[in-house]
C-alpha cells in the first residue's frame, strides 16, 4: 500500500468520526429538550451510520459517513435530578477537550 492511500483512508476515518461526534454532540447538547408544542415530540437522538466508498481513483474503499438516521424507539419517563445536571454538563465538557485535542492533534500533524 502506497503513501497516498494510507493518507486518504487515514483521512477518510477522520471525517467520519468528526461527523459522528458531531452528532454525538448534538444528542447530549439536546438531550434535556422539551418539545415545542403541547402535542410534539421531545427531541428524538440521532444515530449515525456508516458506508463504504470506492475510490476510483487510488482503487481503495473509505469510509464515510452515511445517513443519519433517527432513533424511532418510544420515550420513556425519567425524573431529573442533580446528579443527571452534573453528568450532563461533564459529557459536555469532555466533547469540547476531545474536539480541542483533536483540532491541536490536526495542527501538529500538519507542522510535521
Amino acid at each position: 500500500m502506497d503513501l497516498l492511500k494510507t493518507l486518504t483512508i487515514a483521512a477518510s476515518g477522520l471525517r467520519a468520526q468528526a461527523g459522528r461526534m458531531r452528532i454525538i454532540s448534538e444528542n447530549i447538547a439536546n438531550a434535556d429538550s422539551t418539545p415545542q408544542r403541547a402535542d410534539a415530540d421531545p427531541y428524538r437522538r440521532k444515530i449515525p451510520t456508516f458506508r463504504s466508498e470506492l475510490d476510483r481513483s487510488l482503487d481503495t474503499q473509505l469510509v464515510e459517513l452515511g445517513k443519519v438516521q433517527t432513533d424511532s424507539s418510544s420515550f420513556r419517563m425519567k425524573y431529573d435530578d442533580m446528579c443527571e445536571a452534573q453528568r450532563s454538563y461533564e459529557a459536555n465538557i469532555n466533547v469540547i477537550s476531545a474536539t480541542r485535542r483533536m483540532i491541536q492533534r490536526t495542527i501538529d500533524i500538519l507542522k510535521a
